[in-house]
């Protein structure tokens, strides 16, 4: 069988390996270039590649193909295998068939990040031989191919979900939906919606399924589905039956009969979305059998994640912080509604169709000053140039020169946020890369 993969990144190089490894007539096809790394493991497993465009005949003869998920369906090769009939999966629903370990699945258009790694250190903590993959760490596939785990946790995006059928967490998370990725999705939220719900779609009645009953459009949507699965929701709001609520200043956790509690003082992630985000994990962890005291020391010594609220340095008694992963409007409100100082606030990049109105009220409390880092900052000056002023607002093309504007606005006192609201492929090449310039300009302040 003749297995085509595109794309030749981290994901694409493990399902290459994986069909390798699996006896498949593999042949791996990038439209770019191909990192050095990611071409010297594809020569080790002698595995054929191209790089920098397809051939056609080496692509349209695949019997299925696995496809990156930075690929969108409008590029020319998918909409030609599309009407070839061919059959194109994801790099996670390719290694789920190989793979017999437990998974707990985590997507949402925030928090999956954190909750991903909090559950992954939990499991840790517990003895577990856990891998952890997906959308962050190593190649899933790749995993499945060279080690061998009891468990994984996985971060999945939508963008992986599209190109899941039969792909069966035994644990899944839903961390909540807000419109992002609109621009992958016809503009339309319902689309971008069921791409998230993908993950539950084939839960048994064993399984679980973990999610934000606070979450407006989460339970709109659950109302409108069937699934077996035990039900366990989180909420800051209103006490649940079986799942985990706020209780004064403590997380109470209830996962069939047992019942256990968690002080907000002892979590080691302060900010109402981590409140959320360890709700999430504590409820997996449980539903993974693993005991309280555990649960508990692991959600205290739990250290941030970098490029998610991470603060990087204190100069002239102005915190810098690096929020580079808030890609989307709901983690830049995250940020903002956290900080308890006047807030310089670094934003811009690739805008996704976002809607930057619902950030309004916090920027006229929490907003001194706007720094602008993209090459097109028109919607944030329409947005917020009313709010905070002409002379407050300034743009930039580079992290070092929006780091020493920032510290030109900042007094003795204040937050320099970078939290920007967008994609960052304008000018990076990726988030990580972003936050690794922005914290290289702070440190040369």
């Amino acid at each position: 069988m003749r297995m085509v993969v595109l794309g030749g990144a981290e994901s694409g190089v493990g399902a290459a390996v994986l069909a390798k490894v699996q006896g498949f007539d593999v042949f791996l096809s990038d439209n770019g270039k191909i990192k050095e790394e990611y071409a010297d493991t594809l020569r080790k497993w002698d595995i054929p590649f191209e790089e920098g465009g397809h051939t056609k005949d080496l692509v349209l003869n695949a019997d299925e193909v696995v496809k990156s998920p930075g690929i969108p369906e409008t590029a020319p090769m998918v909409m030609e295998l599309r009407a070839k009939g061919t059959h194109i999966i994801s790099e996670i629903e390719f290694a789920s068939r190989y793979d017999n370990a437990k998974k707990i699945c985590i997507t949402g258009s925030n928090g999956k990040t954190t909750t991903t790694s909090i559950i992954f250190y939990l499991l840790q903590q517990a003895g577990l031989n856990v891998g952890l993959g997906g959308n962050i760490g190593k190649s899933y596939a790749m995993q499945v191919a060279t080690e061998k785990h009891d468990y994984y946790v996985l971060e999945i995006s939508s963008f992986q979900l599209d190109g899941c059928y039969d792909f069966r967490p035994d644990i899944a998370i839903i961390t909540n939906i807000t419109p992002d990725h609109l621009d992958r999705y016809e503009y339309n939220l319902e689309n971008y919606v069921k791409s998230k719900f993908r993950l539950i779609r084939n839960l048994r009645p064993e399984d679980c399924f973990i999610f934000d009953s606070d979450d407006a459009i989460t339970i709109d949507h659950l109302s409108k589905i069937v699934t077996k699965a035990k039900l366990l929701p989180f909420s800051q709001e209103k006490k649940v039956g079986q799942g985990a609520y706020l209780e004064g200043e403590k997380i109470i956790v209830k996962y069939e009969r047992s019942e256990s509690e968690i002080y907000l003082r002892e979590l080691a992630l302060g900010g109402k979305h981590n409140i959320y985000n360890s709700m999430a994990a504590a409820l997996a962890a449980k539903a993974s059998g693993i005991d309280d005291a555990v649960i508990r020391n692991s959600l205290m010594t739990f250290a941030p994640i970098e490029h998610r609220l991470e603060k990087v340095l204190s100069v002239k008694d102005v915190l810098y912080i690096n929020d580079s992963k808030a890609t989307n409007v709901d983690a830049a409100w995250y940020a903002l509604e956290c900080q308890t100082r006047p807030v310089v606030w670094i934003v811009g990049g690739t805008d996704k169709g976002n809607d930057y109105s619902v950030l309004t009220d916090l920027v006229k409390t929490k907003v001194k000053a706007i720094v602008c880092m993209g090459k097109d900052n028109r919607k944030f000056h329409e947005a917020f140039e009313s709010i905070v002023g002409k002379e407050n607002m300034t743009d930039t093309l580079s992290a070092e020169d929006a780091v020493k504007a920032s510290a030109r606005y900042a007094s003795a006192g204040d937050v320099v946020l970078l939290s920007p609201c967008c994609a960052s492929f304008d000018l990076f090449t990726c988030y990580e890369d972003r936050g690794r310039q922005f914290k290289e300009a702070v440190r040369h302040l």
